[in-house]
């Protein structure tokens, strides 16, 4: 039984038979794979009053230890959006009351975003439904082969240049 990316090449090589689509076969079910668990994580956000960029910037507060305070450049970077699509999220995490927003007293130039005690309860419920839903969402594969997709995903992502950058 195949996929709908099957379906694609198939449609492929009918209407042009000398084509090789075979790079459209991986990134197809890449791109495929994202937005459909992309939709899934978003419904289990969405329990507990959060979209899923906005679990992404508490996630990563919350993982960078207390006292749960990044910059908002390096929560930018640490998600790898525009800074006004960063602006955005903040701006409703900071009307939840789940983030504050301060001038940083060292550098006035740049903001030190906190996660707040409501913020912190939020993230911590809203990880524990995560971790289950991706540990659902990846069932159809067995533990050796979640490790080998992880592997090979690593592979092409630090390939396309996907590396943690140093310390300055």
């Amino acid at each position: 039984m195949g996929d709908n990316v099957d379906r694609v090449l198939a449609q492929w090589r009918a209407e042009k038979p000398g084509l090789d689509a075979t790079p459209m076969g991986v990134i197809g079910r890449v791109q495929r794979a994202a937005r459909l668990l992309e939709r899934e994580l978003s419904e289990q956000f969405a329990t507990h009053g959060l979209q899923l960029g906005e679990f992404d910037i508490l996630a990563t507060l919350l993982r960078s230890g207390p006292p749960y305070r990044l910059t908002a450049g390096a929560l930018s970077e640490a998600s790898m959006i525009s800074s006004g699509a960063m602006t955005n999220r903040l701006n409703r995490l900071v009307a939840k009351e789940l983030v504050t927003r301060e001038t940083d007293p060292d550098n006035r130039r740049s903001l030190l975003i906190t996660l707040t005690p409501e913020g912190h309860r939020t993230v911590e419920a809203a990880l524990l439904g995560h971790l289950a839903t991706e540990s659902r969402l990846l069932t159809p594969l067995d533990e050796d082969k979640q490790q080998q997709l992880a592997g090979l995903l690593r592979e092409l992502l630090t390939g396309l240049g996907d590396v943690p950058r140093r310390p300055e």
